[in-house]
């Protein structure tokens, strides 16, 4: 058959693409004759084929020489500002709108003064539009991560910057993922205490009462077990339940009497939004930076941390610290001088106490109320701490107000200072059992698991806590312990640790149990920045019922941190074939000189461990409980023996983590189900 003129230009394209040229097509080919001639030319569409689009879109004017587009008359410059909010979707609005009734007016402000007043200023202040211009690769500050748009493309800012200076939450955030972002912003939190910022004064009554109800419910330590306790009710400073001395006492206002270095730390955002480090990091041989964006150097550098690839990377905290430094009542302060405990092995604890009531301490009429505990930990060189954070209810009697608890907890470890932190959320009573069950296997006037759970009052409560630890010493180490079995309905765990100075050191160990319909989320962060920095983590999470649990593990080794050793470990257990997890441990090496591992294993409870239990004389639901607790106690042993007791008491922590597996146990033909088991 003869080939038509078509024919033969199409297989000389394929055979010029096979050599590795490129050619462009023209938009309106002449006729036959001119048609190889417009398979080598410029085209107005730049269409291409084989190794990529044209040189340039720049029109030729003569020969050798373009044409440069002129704004105004080549093209339109869009108004920027007009698209700034052009994005964001209805939820979008509404996430900035709940934001926005939690910061209030500018009458609505905490105890930290001028600091306060920064952080208001901070978030109200739009981030601004700039395109983002390429360096030459040869350029100190040279990075891949750019995104040059062009000129006359409307700029808009990164996903949740829109209205606020800071990233507020938005469901499909990469950091807001797994959180039930609709549930929580649907709830109103935008009522306060008209009494905010004041301490709590309470009758001798009350006083007897409460201090009953906290050491029945174990979360109490007495006078000659610890040295020094904080108490604070609602957010709000109690003085007659704690125990205040030289080392730790509550910060109730900013004023003269308060060192610059605290207020340095008590002002700092996190997520890189505080842009100078806590200390600076050496770098080389008399070489230092201070810079958070710049500390990966010119090719790994994370930039703006309003830029669109921070933001993936961050925690989502920034907004809710500025939020907690607006609007705080009280700060736990908590300073160790030089050389404290420095020899004494077995040390008392300092207690860091929040207590929360039904109705949050609010008026009557009040539709939600929020309040943000604040607590500031500095030990000093060469010293030995040991903080013991817990957060537990008190109940009162009062009707139940829906509540968002917004804590945020900084840690200063200096030169040499080993600091042990035990974290306890064990806020909103417990989980309705047996909602893993068919609604089938009820009777007809029987409330159903999933229908008793869906009223439970503390599934509108969201719990939100950030734990910031910088190591600022040679050194320095950190213990940090998180446990959290709480039954609020969300609840937002970030646990982040920088280690800035060379050796220093942290263990983090992390157990959270979801159950019932609850949304639990975890978030870590270990970041290496000085030489020869070691760190351990070890994460477990049971998820029951019909709940969600998600972790999000991430380290990051910069280019400084040459010889870090790191490890990493989280397991998931999945009780129900209805509960759901997400595990997510992430590794970010730019030095070359490491080691570092990670492991991730999603399960549910192993067959050959329970038959192995039951052949030596347990029944099948006797050897569940046993493992179940065996997988939480690695964690639950390395809180601070104070809050653990005795095994047999019934005050110890122990007791009461044992009570909470119980009551997510699988019930039904959800118990065991023989194809979900693992081998």
């Amino acid at each position: 058959m003869r080939s038509t003129v078509s024919e033969n230009v199409l297989r000389l394209l394929c055979l010029t693409a096979s050599l590795g040229h490129t050619f462009a097509f023209s938009a309106t080919p002449s006729a036959s004759t001119n048609r190889a001639s417009s398979i080598t030319s410029s085209s107005s569409l730049g269409v291409s084929i084989g190794m990529g689009p044209e040189q340039s879109v720049e029109e030729e004017e003569g020969e050798g020489k373009k044409k440069e587009l002129v704004a105004g008359v080549d093209y339109e410059v869009p108004d920027h500002e007009a698209f700034r909010t052009s994005r964001r979707s209805k939820l979008d609005e509404q996430c900035d709108q709940w934001f926005g009734a939690l910061l209030g007016d500018e009458t609505k402000s905490g105890v930290l003064g001028p600091l306060a007043d920064d952080a208001r200023e901070t978030l109200l202040k739009p981030v601004p539009l700039i395109n983002e211009e390429e360096l030459p690769t040869d350029h100190e500050e040279w990075t891949p991560y750019v995104a040059t748009k062009l000129p006359w493309t409307p700029l808009t800012p990164a996903f949740g910057l829109e209205q606020y200076g800071l990233p507020i939450p938005r469901r499909n955030a990469e950091t807001w993922r797994h959180f039930d972002v609709s549930g929580m912003i649907n709830q109103d939190y935008s009522g306060s205490c008209e009494d905010d910022g004041e301490p709590l004064k309470l009758s001798e009554e009350e006083v007897a009462t409460y201090r009953e109800k906290l050491e029945k419910g174990g979360s109490w330590i007495a006078d000659d077990a610890c040295q020094a306790r904080l108490v604070y009710i609602n957010g709000r400073f109690a003085p007659q339940l704690s125990m205040e001395n030289d080392l730790a006492g509550n910060l109730g206002k900013i004023d003269d009497s308060v060192s610059d270095e605290v207020k340095s730390y008590l002002s700092r955002l996190t997520d890189g939004f505080t842009d100078e480090l806590a200390t600076p990091v050496p770098i080389g041989e008399d070489m230092y930076c201070s810079s958070y964006k710049k500390l990966g150097g010119a090719d790994h550098c994370l930039g703006e941390p309003f830029s669109q690839f921070a933001i993936n990377t961050q925690q989502g905290t920034a907004c809710f610290a500025a939020l907690n430094t607006r609007l705080t009542c009280g700060v736990a302060y908590v300073r160790v001088p030089d050389g404290h405990d420095a020899e004494n092995e077995e040390r008392k604890p300092v207690m860091i106490l929040n207590a929360v009531t039904n109705n949050g301490g609010s008026a009557s009429g009040c539709e939600g109320m929020s309040f943000h505990p604040r607590s500031l930990v500095v030990a000093g060189e060469n010293s030995r701490l040991s903080v013991v954070q817990a957060c537990v209810d008190l109940d009162d009697g009062s009707d139940h107000i829906p509540k968002l608890y917004n804590g945020f907890t900084q840690m200063f470890v200096k030169e040499g200072a080993n600091v042990t932190h035990s974290f306890l959320e064990e806020s909103g009573g417990m989980v309705t059992p047996g909602v893993e069950k068919n609604d089938d296997s009820f009777e007809d006037d029987e409330p159903t698991a999933r229908s008793v759970e869906a009223e439970r009052p503390a599934m509108k409560d969201t719990h939100m806590e950030c734990v910031d630890v910088q190591c600022i010493g040679d050194d320095s180490s950190y213990e940090g312990t998180v446990m959290s079995v709480g039954g609020s309905g969300r609840i937002r765990i970030s646990h982040s640790v920088s280690l800035l100075k060379p050796r220093a050191h942290a263990k983090v160990y992390g157990f959270f149990l979801s159950g019932g319909a609850q949304r639990t989320d975890c978030k870590t962060n270990i970041h290496h920045a000085g030489q020869g920095t070691t760190s351990e983590q070890i994460q477990k999470n049971m998820i029951g019922g019909r709940a969600t649990g998600a972790f999000r593990g991430r380290i990051r080794v910069e280019q400084s941190a040459q010889q870090t050793d790191s490890q990493q470990l989280t397991r998931s257990i999945l009780l129900s074939d209805k509960s759901r997890a997400w595990s997510v441990p992430s590794l970010e090496i730019i030095a070359d000189d490491v080691q570092c591992t990670h492991g991730a294993t999603v399960s549910d409870l192993s067959e050959e461990e329970l038959f192995y239990l039951r052949s030596r004389g347990l029944d099948t639901s006797l050897a569940r409980n046993l493992l179940m607790y065996a997988f939480a106690a690695d964690v639950c042993n390395c809180v601070d023996n104070a809050m653990l007791t005795s095994v047999d008491s019934d005050k110890g922590l122990q007791k009461r983590l044992i009570e909470r597996l119980n009551n997510v146990v699988p019930q039904g033909d959800r118990a065991i189900q023989g194809e979900f088991q693992s081998v």
